[in-house]
């Protein structure tokens, strides 16, 4: 079985998803996507925790520089992350969303050269997180966060078992979502002879809803710390301006986000200066609701 899944052919892999989500968006949002306005559906898709399920595909186009190249490197990583919250007893909601990336980098070698690019698949993460069902004002939550090691090379990840916590904070209101997401990661298995990983991700959000546009205008960028990395190679801290509209198309509703990134701090060595990242996101019923109306 290990044998099977590793040698996946990249293509088959979007094959998959590409099955996944043509059956997935052929359920109907049904009575809740004519009762919720896009404006109103655009602001509670801000909240992970939300009552909708997105099936969510993030392009990240990275332009890479530093000390161990010459010029700009660019990488690109696909992921898919389904967005799937469960409610829990009455008054929680319960939050997994896998993440499966499809990472195209350059390889380079400890002198800095570049030995051509490569692409394949990414270390799978699985976030969870555990908070009220509510639609707006102040959301929290609190979980745990895991990495595996299915990476198709050496060079496409970490080689690592790695699980921490996580937390989110977010205000709500018809106006501003503004927040953040933090995920933190430690190594505690894996490939012995690769280097411990202890590393944590921090989603700052500040977004400004557009009424009667369905959109919002602001930024959600993730900063980097590797805590293991040498001085001046820990921290990517990007600022961004993006636009997010929720559109329908049919009977299913999409969320649309474009928003570029520039990295006031990056990694001396090698890192990403700009970060372009496209999200496109069908929305569809969360099956546990039974087509419940929203509240």
């Amino acid at each position: 079985m290990k044998t099977t899944f590793r040698h996946l052919h990249t293509g088959s892999i979007r094959q998959y998803i590409t099955c996944f989500l043509l059956t997935l968006t052929s359920i109907s949002l049904a009575q809740e996507a004519d009762e919720v306005s896009m404006d109103e559906l655009n602001r509670q898709l801000e909240n992970p925790l939300s009552r909708f399920w997105s099936l969510i595909l993030q392009e990240n186009i990275n332009f890479n520089t530093g000390n161990l190249v010459d010029g700009t490197q660019i990488s690109n990583v696909l992921n898919f992350q389904p967005s799937l919250p469960l409610p829990v007893a009455k008054t929680k909601m319960l939050l997994i969303r896998p993440v499966f990336p499809l990472v195209t980098a350059p390889r380079i070698d400890d002198e800095g050269m570049i030995n051509g690019r490569e692409t394949g698949r990414g270390d799978m993460n699985v976030f969870t997180m555990l908070g009220p069902d509510k639609k707006d004002g102040i959301i929290w939550g609190l979980g745990m966060t895991f990495t595996f090691p299915t990476a198709s090379s050496e060079n496409l990840g970490n080689g690592k078992v790695q699980l921490g916590p996580a937390a989110m904070v977010l205000s709500i209101t018809p106006d501003w979502t503004i927040g953040s997401i933090v995920q933190h990661w430690s190594s505690v298995a894996g490939d012995m002879s690769r280097p411990d990983v202890r590393r944590t991700d921090i989603q700052y959000v500040v977004r400004k809803q557009i009424k009667g546009k369905g959109m919002s205008v602001g930024m959600g960028p993730n900063v980097s710390i590797n805590w293991e990395a040498s001085k001046g190679n820990r921290v990517n801290l990007p600022v961004g301006l993006g636009i997010t509209k929720t559109v329908k198309w049919g009977k299913t509703p999409w969320k649309l986000r474009l928003e570029p990134q520039y990295a006031v701090i990056k990694e001396k060595d090698y890192g990403a200066r700009w970060n372009i990242r496209i999200q496109v996101a069908p929305i569809i019923n969360n099956p546990f609701f039974y087509m419940e109306s929203m509240r």
